[in-house]
Formats: C-alpha cells, structure tokens, sequence
C-alpha cells in the first residue's frame, strides 16, 4: 500500500518512524507525490523544494538507523509562506515587484523548523504582500479552497491553510498581521494560531506591520500546532522584538477546563453580518465548554468596535514605510528605458505592485503626511492602547476568551469585490492584533447550511498562549471532525487502492 500523509498526525509520524513503519524518505516523497496529484487543482504552492526534502530526509533516516533520539519534528513534511526567506527559494511575497528575487539568507522560524527535523517542501501561494482576506490578490493566481475549488480559502495565509487541509504537507507556517492566519483556518477547517506577538521571531519574514505580524503554525490538531510551537518559539537576537519564552504547550493539554473561566462577549455574538450557521456552531461549542465544567463568563471589551478603524491607520502606515524599500534599484521589479531615476521609481513600482498594494502605499502615503499624521495616526494609536487595556481587564476575570473566528464560511470566487466589505472578514480577528495577545482558529465542524468548515477562535492574555492551547484541547475532545477535505480523502482512498 502507497504511503499518503493523509490524517497521519506528528505524533503519529515519530511513532512511526521509530518503529520504522516507514522513512523519512517515504514521507517526503508522499508529501510530493500529493503535491504532484492534488495541487494542479489547488494551486496552494508557488515552489516545490524536492531536492531539500530528500536531503532533509536521508539525515532523519540515518538517525534512526543509528539509533539517535530524534527532534520533535523528525521526518514531517512542512512548507513556508512565500513571505518567509529560504535560502535556496525565491521568496515572491506573490507579487510582480518580486517574482525574481531569490533569498539571500533564511528566516529564523523556517531554520528552526527545519532544525527540528522539519522536511522543507516548498513556499506557499498567498495574498500579495499579505495585503487581502482571500488570496485573490496573488500575482501568480489565487488558491483555491480544498472543501470546495469555487470558494476562496481565505488569506491572506491561503496557500499555508490550503496545504494542510489537502493532506500536501502535515504542517505549514504563516503569518498573521490581522487575521492572516486564524481566517483561512477557519475557512479550510484546520487549526491556525497566532501566538503573542514577540512568541516567534519575526526575522527573514518580509514585513507588512512591524507592530502588527506575527508568524505562527497551521496542523490538524491542536497538539501539533503544540509541538510545532515549542519549535519556533524562544528569543532571537536577530528580532529586537523577540521575546525569551521557554514554555512548553504540550504541558498542559490534557489538564481540561473544569472550573475554568472562559469569557464570551455578547456583542460580538450579535454582530451585523455574523451567520446564522456560524452562530449556532459557535453556541454549539460553549455549551461543550460548560458541559465539561468550564464558568462561561460574559465580558465587554467596549472599544473593541473601533479595532478596525484603528488596524486601517496602522496597517497602512506601517506598510507603506516597510514597501518603500522595493524601488527597483536595489531590488524588484524594473522597467528599463527610463529617462531618469524618478521616472524609474514611478513606473517600475506602478508596474510591480497589484490593485490592493497600491491602494494600502496610497492610502499610508496620506495618513502619514503633514496635518494628517495628528489627525488619524496619534488617535489610532490612542484607540490601540484601549483595546489593550479592554482586554487586560477582562484577563483579570477569565482565562481565555471564546468567540466566533470569521463572520461567515469561505465565500465564492469575485463574490466580495468591494474592499471595505473584504475587510470586515477579519472584523473578530483584528483586535489581537491591535493588543498583541494570542488567538487560535480550530474547527468545530460544518455549517448547517453550507456544509462548509466553520472555525471558532479561542483567545488568551499575552504571552499565556497555553491557556489557549488547553482549552482548544479540551474542545478538540468533543468533535470528530475528519479534517481532510473531499480533495484530499479522494487521493488518499486512491493510494490505498494503489
């Protein structure tokens, strides 16, 4: 029988490398044997590493012919957002202005995966610069959702959710400026979490909010995003934001949540906008919360409502500074023939940059000139230190907050074509951002109506992000939830008929 990665989880691939079940080897070349069949439908990556998967893995097979113990994430097959540099890979933030820039140095979260014995796949498709909630806005053609090729997979970490909910890859990294990670988990029904911001170390990863991005791992499960946690996380000199965290997430998984506060907010469960589907699977899950002994608590975070008011002056402030660096001359896109340097900048930026990235520069661009700076970004800033506040009060009453991940499922291809109504897609994700704190997507099955994943999104004060890794355990223990999906049942029934 043909080896497919299917469900196999981390666990489950040291179990079996250790019992010598199969290789390292075997499971790179099931990974690339699902990218080869399944992703010409997908499109979840824009380069395929085979030759650093093999190399990764012939060193993962003699430690186990040598009996060495073996690192955490011996033998599993992971691949990177295209915004994360890899040397040896062009990393293209999915954009025109680098479509041919090839990494000079790799990014510390993806050495230390593959340090801890991760096998480099390849770089995953995404919105262009991050800049989108659908991964419509790549230059090299949008990801489709493996629960249904009509339906986006959301963004702008599409390509990282896709993956793993295909059965390509066991885990995927993305990053999360707004939502980046917990929206297309929600929509591609697998687990997504954003640590706290300085958790994971920021260097190598092309910016788009220096004090908004955070890089963070998609799984199947809420141990494997565990155990890939416990990888990535620690200080790194290199990241003058990076904090010196030595927790373990696994330790406390199976510790439940009885007797623990849990908060909910009702506004946000009476949002405009929130389906009714989503609200009932949300329901649905804070009833098993409290069946399992948890205190559901209502709390108010009330300038929560101003969160993304405050992420549109921020975002686009902090993005059209990091984006100014791509001016053709040193590297990006350029268009020859230009009389002089201005006309150079002005025509190779113009052509290098898609739709929604030139209407984030513009937009920076205003709100960071003279007599606009005061007027929007100091009371952005104001507003960020309330939703700060907002939540460090409630942490004083709950250990960890629940509350919906995305207002709807994945919607179809162009059905959102204005860009205000794309941003409410993040309208629940955005506030951690703004404060900094943690939050994971895990699914809690289908929409009634849908029959599309729906995610819930757990929450947890700074630097305690395994508060939110318990009760997502605790959670997971109710639903059996095959988080493969159709795309990929149907090529792992085929490798077992093989």
């Amino acid at each position: 029988m043909a080896l497919a990665l299917g469900n196999l989880s981390v666990s489950d691939i040291q179990k079996g490398l250790t019992s010598k079940e199969f290789s390292a080897s075997e499971l790179a070349q099931a990974s690339l044997d699902a990218i080869d069949a399944v992703d010409g439908k997908v499109h979840a990556f824009l380069q395929v590493t085979p030759e650093m998967a093999m190399e990764k893995a012939k060193e993962i097979d003699a430690m186990v012919s040598a009996g060495e113990e073996l690192p955490p994430l011996a033998g599993v097959p992971t691949a990177f957002k295209d915004n994360m540099n890899q040397l040896g890979t062009k990393t293209t933030c999915s954009s025109k202005m680098l479509a041919n820039y090839e990494s000079a140095y790799t990014a510390t979260c993806v050495s230390k995966m593959i340090d801890a014995g991760a096998l480099p796949m390849g770089k995953l498709n995404m919105d262009e610069f991050a800049f989108g909630s659908s991964t419509e806005t790549s230059y090299f053609g949008p990801t489709k959702n493996p629960w249904d090729l009509e339906r986006v997979p959301g963004g702008s970490s599409g390509g990282s959710a896709a993956a793993v909910a295909a059965g390509l890859t066991t885990l995927t990294l993305g990053s999360d400026t707004g939502g980046s990670i917990r929206q297309p988990a929600s929509f591609c029904g697998v687990v997504g979490m954003k640590p706290t911001y300085g958790v994971v170390s920021r260097y190598g990863v092309v910016a788009f909010g220096s004090s908004l991005d955070q890089v963070g791992p998609f799984g199947k499960s809420i141990e494997d995003v565990a155990i890939a946690l416990n990888a990535l996380s620690g200080h790194d000199p290199l990241d003058c934001t990076s904090q010196p965290v030595s927790t373990d997430f696994t330790a406390n998984l199976d510790q439940g949540v009885e007797g623990l506060k849990i908060g909910v907010v009702p506004e946000f469960m009476e949002a405009e906008g929130l389906q009714p589907e989503v609200r009932k699977a949300i329901d649905g899950a804070i009833k098993n919360l409290e069946d399992m002994g948890a205190q559901m608590v209502e709390i108010d975070l009330p300038n929560a409502h101003a969160a993304m008011s405050a992420y549109y002056v921020i975002g686009p402030c902090e993005a059209f500074s990091n984006l100014a660096r791509f001016d053709s001359v040193r590297y990006g896109n350029r268009v020859d023939g230009c009389s002089d340097l201005g006309e150079q900048y002005e025509k190779s930026r113009a052509d290098g940059f898609g739709m929604e990235a030139k209407r984030r520069i513009m937009l920076g661009s205003y709100l960071l000139s003279s007599g606009v700076y005061d007027k929007y970004y100091y009371p952005a800033q104001q507003v960020r230190t309330l939703i700060t506040e907002d939540y460090t009060k409630a942490y004083e009453k709950v250990s960890a907050i629940v509350m919906p991940t995305s207002p709807r499922t994945a919607f179809k291809f162009g059905e959102i074509n204005d860009p205000t109504s794309m941003y409410l897609s993040d309208m629940f994700t955005i506030s951690l951002n703004i404060a900094g704190n943690g939050g994971m997507s895990m699914p809690i099955g289908l929409g009634e109506d849908s029959k599309l994943p729906v995610g819930i999104q757990i929450v947890g004060p700074q630097f305690k992000d395994e508060n939110i890794l318990r009760v997502a355990s605790a959670l997971e223990k109710c639903y059996q939830i095959d988080k493969l999906a159709p795309i990929g049942r149907e090529y792992v029934d085929e490798r077992r008929q093989a």
